[in-house]
C-alpha cells in the first residue's frame, strides 16, 4: 500500500544547472552564418540530383 501512495506523489524539483556560454566576435558569427547557408544550399541542390541507387 505504502508504494501505490508514493507512486502519484509530485517529484521533487530539481536544481537548475548553470548554463556556459560563448561570446564570439561579429565576424565569427557572420562566417558561421555563412558556413551554415552554404551547407542548406547544397543540401537543396543535391534533391533535385538523381540518385546513386540505380547505378
Amino acid at each position: 500500500m505504502t508504494e501505490t501512495a508514493n507512486q502519484f506523489k509530485k517529484a521533487p524539483k530539481r536544481k537548475k544547472e548553470k548554463t556556459r556560454s560563448v561570446s564570439v566576435s561579429p565576424e565569427m558569427r557572420q562566417a558561421y552564418a555563412d558556413l551554415i547557408k552554404q551547407k542548406e544550399e547544397r543540401e537543396d541542390y543535391a534533391k533535385h540530383l538523381p540518385s546513386e541507387k540505380g547505378r
